[in-house]
């Protein structure tokens, strides 16, 4: 994943080994458990900026103009107008 984007950091979460004969019981380490959570925490909070977001619809829909730069104006308005609801 780090190499199809160029990005200088992604956090992807740590994944469960697979179970086998050698390792039976498969677990994470607590530190792998507590960066995880930190991970899905921040995760959480995106998810439901994004779907705040998409409350308004002009984001759910297509759009068939061919406006330059439409989509990016449109993406800042919705996420002032939620960050406008989030703060009252």
């Amino acid at each position: 994943m780090q190499s199809d984007y160029n990005i200088d950091q992604i956090d992807i979460p740590h994944k469960k080994p697979r179970k086998s004969k050698k390792n039976p019981t498969p677990e994470l380490s607590a530190a792998q458990k507590a960066v995880n959570k930190v991970l899905s925490q921040v995760r959480i909070f995106v998810e439901h900026a994004i779907g705040g977001m998409k409350r308004y619809n002009i984001l759910v829909h297509a759009f068939r103009n061919r406006k330059e730069n439409f989509e990016d104006d449109v993406i800042g308005v919705c996420a002032g107008l939620w960050n406008l609801v989030l703060s009252y």
